[in-house]
């Protein structure tokens, strides 16, 4: 595929999704509802809820420039900000989670009484039986990312090479070494103590602990083999994972005997959004309307990015010179050959992607490539080298150096792990925090919070976001009152299997 046009490199478009715990100042969860200020989570197009109540998910638009989403994202947590102050709460700026209480009292996301509200709070339900609740507690970033005139087949092509060479952005950008003991209290771990381990836990060389066995890992979801060869396949893959019983969920039943929700379906995956992958193909949903529907009908719209862990030194958890690097990165994926994935392949990802993120700084590290060992810096500097056109395409494009610049940092860190942000933050809380993890997370936090507090904001801004936040109270309630059938009609009406074709 020959390079794109500059005008089809200037109509990429980008769109982030933040998550991040709210947080007490002494680095506690915040257990109060999601703030009413704030508007409806179900309806609000920039400010929801991931799993939990007190997990909040900050939501910018598709954009055509990078400052002009990084500027949205600003803007978003400014007005959030300057809300959870007044309560003395803080956005929890890393992935790995604050200080937990035991799972059960970790709170679900609550949408409200309408039969689309309630099956969110249903599926999380499901989700702590599945998984437990700590589990959902980590937060990420999301990249969405789309180029004009691609189709699906190009896409999944994408998507195939992304998966390939994803250990290239968990060694760059991974930011989780090291996490509270609360976090896998009960759990079996291969962590090691920094300090005395009485206040944190890390792996020397590790990168992500979020993208390892530590994060969103299932024995249920490691026996779904996706293929990511088509759409055809991929769909069907995803169908059979969605419809196929699960005898440990059949067991817990959808209902327990007092007749309350324990889960939408038992089923391998309740609904699509349960499979936990690096990278998803995506398409907008209509109303009421499965997103596997919407894809097999209408195709590939653009590609979710799910493995960039916050940044704890970034105002907003992900800095300018990310995104470009993302760009740059999904762009080379998107032109490089990508033969079709094959089981054996697949299982090779996985092995390379949980290395990556659990010794990824380890000197003379080897990953797996076509069935030969080869170092992983070699490799990374082999694709970040292949990545050079498109830096200079998009240079060009935008009349700039900035993705030029952002490649340099990128191989300048495969030359020097001491560099990363997963060095960096083990720096820090040895040096600087005495090994204690909330201590340090939390300081982060607060200094995001004063930076955004400190710029300016102006009536207008304000009275744009409560206009938002009240528009969004209305269209909960008119979902409410536009309710006929009974909440488990509608639920089997949207797990019927028919509504997935």
């Amino acid at each position: 595929m020959n390079m794109p046009s500059a005008q089809r490199l200037l109509g990429i478009r980008r769109g982030i999704e933040k998550e991040g715990l709210r947080s007490l100042a002494n680095g506690s969860l915040a257990l109060t509802p999601h703030p009413a200020v704030l508007g409806s989570a179900l309806t609000h197009p920039h400010i929801t809820t991931d799993y939990s109540e007190s997990q909040l998910e900050l939501i910018t638009g598709a954009r055509l420039g990078v400052e002009e989403c990084l500027d949205e994202l600003m803007e978003v947590h400014q007005f959030v900000l300057r809300n959870l102050s007044e309560s003395g709460e803080l956005m929890w700026n890393s992935s790995m989670p604050c200080r937990l209480p035991i799972d059960e009292t970790i709170p679900l996301g609550r949408y409200g009484s309408s039969h689309s509200g309630r099956s969110k709070s249903v599926y999380r339900m499901g989700l702590g039986h599945r998984y437990g609740r700590r589990m959902q507690t980590i937060s990420g970033i999301h990249y969405n990312w789309s180029l004009p005139g691609v189709s699906s087949d190009e896409y999944f092509a994408l998507i195939r090479n992304f998966r390939r060479n994803a250990f290239v952005l968990l060694y760059l950008y991974g930011a989780s070494p090291a996490l509270c003991p609360c976090f896998v209290e009960g759990r079996e771990h291969r962590l090691q103590p920094l300090g005395d381990g009485k206040d944190a836990l890390y792996l020397p060389h590790a990168t992500s602990l979020r993208m390892g066995r530590l994060g969103y890992q299932s024995d249920a979801q490691s026996s779904i083999n996706v293929s990511y060869n088509g759409l055809d396949g991929y769909a069907d893959s995803l169908h059979e994972a969605l419809t196929r019983p699960y005898p440990a969920y059949e067991q817990l039943g959808v209902r327990n005997p007092g007749g309350d929700y324990n889960q939408l379906g038992t089923g391998l995956l309740q609904i699509e959004n349960e499979f936990y992958g690096t990278i998803r193909p995506k398409r907008t949903v209509k109303s009421g309307e499965r997103p596997l529907h919407a894809l097999r009908e209408r195709g590939v719209e653009y590609v979710e990015v799910r493995l960039m862990d916050i940044d704890p030194f970034e105002t907003v958890g992900i800095a300018p010179a990310t995104m470009r690097m993302l760009d740059v990165f999904l762009l080379h994926c998107l032109h490089s050959d990508s033969p079709p994935d094959t089981p054996q392949e697949i299982a090779d990802l996985k092995h390379n992607q949980h290395l990556t993120a659990e010794q990824g700084r380890e000197p003379g590290l080897k990953l797996v490539r076509n069935g030969q060992q080869v170092l992983l810096t070699d490799w990374a500097l082999d694709v970040l080298q292949q990545c050079q056109p498109y830096a200079q395409a998009l240079d060009t494009a935008h009349g700039c150096s900035d993705y030029t610049a952002a490649l340099q940092q990128a191989l300048d860190r495969v030359n020097g792990a001491q560099i990363t942000p997963s060095a960096h933050v083990l720096e820090q809380l040895t040096s600087a925090y005495d090994n204690r993890f909330i201590d340090f997370m939390t300081a982060q936090s607060a200094r995001a919070r004063d930076t955004l507090l400190a710029m300016p904001w102006t009536a207008e801004q304000q009275q744009r976001f409560e206009q938002m936040s009240d528009a969004s109270v209305a269209a909960q309630a008119a979902l409410e009152a536009a309710d006929t059938l009974t909440f488990e009609e509608w639920r089997q009406r949207y797990m019927d299997p028919a509504s997935l074709l």
